[in-house]
């Protein structure tokens, strides 16, 4: 008679024996994002497998919500200047804000309750890949869409988001390959990006992003140049050279 085994004897001892390990070099993270983690961390009450919940349904909720009010507008911050007095953005960077601290404590709650385990970050980080394509639509949002002069194409968009997923595919290839994940300097920057992108939006509009920066070119431009010079650059290489050490 057939009887699939999914998993054999050899990697369930592998998943008993293993040790989660990350690397964590960014000043951004290692001087201000750690200390704050730490603090909030301490509440240990709560289960580990719940903090996972919020993350989820945040993210839909911000996804729906900017979703529904840039239906049929060139720009949801226009809308909300018209009927929503800049709302919107507010809600949004709260939300993205919740969101980030509860993604950077569940997995050192879970290690300082002894009920981290290989299946909960899979679980996590699966999340943090799904997650992934939520900010790059919130940013093309808040950027609104191209108009000829400004904004970001539908194009531009599909690039900006092909680069972070493969930015996240190459992370943990690189921890496959050796056995630790270090993890980039790019995260915690575009987090605190995306929450002041949210609120400068909120207080001064989405006009903001439609005027020249430096030396003729909008602030969207240069977002798109960091983005993949950074990756190609500074990622890429970083990886190759971790995996070849």
């Amino acid at each position: 008679m057939w009887q699939p085994q999914y998993v054999t004897a050899q990697q369930r001892a592998g998943f008993r024996r293993y040790q989660y390990s990350a690397v964590d070099t960014n000043p951004l993270s290692v001087y201000v994002m750690q200390p704050l983690w730490n603090r909030i961390v301490k509440r240990t009450w709560e289960c580990t497998a719940k903090m996972g919940d919020p993350k989820r349904r945040g993210c839909r909720i911000t996804a729906c919500r900017i979703t529904y009010y840039s239906v049929g507008v060139e720009s949801f911050g226009r809308l909300l200047q018209c009927c929503l007095d800049a709302e919107l953005p507010h809600c949004v960077s709260i939300q993205k804000d919740n969101m980030s601290i509860i993604d950077s404590i569940d997995g050192k709650h879970a290690r300082r309750t002894k009920s981290s385990s290989p299946l909960g970050e899979l679980f996590d980080h699966g999340l943090d890949s799904w997650a992934t394509s939520i900010f790059i639509l919130s940013y093309f949002s808040i950027c609104s869409r191209d108009n000829g002069k400004t904004g970001i194409s539908v194009h531009t968009m599909y690039i900006s988001l092909s680069i972070v997923l493969l930015n996240f595919m190459f992370s943990h290839w690189e921890k496959y390959n050796t056995g630790v994940l270090f993890l980039p300097w790019g995260y915690d920057l575009s987090q605190v990006t995306l929450i002041a992108m949210y609120l400068v939006t909120a207080a001064v509009g989405v006009e903001v992003w439609h005027k020249p920066f430096l030396f003729g070119y909008y602030i969207t431009d240069i977002l798109v140049i960091l983005l993949i010079g950074c990756s190609i650059f500074l990622s890429l290489p970083q990886t190759l050279y971790n995996i070849h050490k």
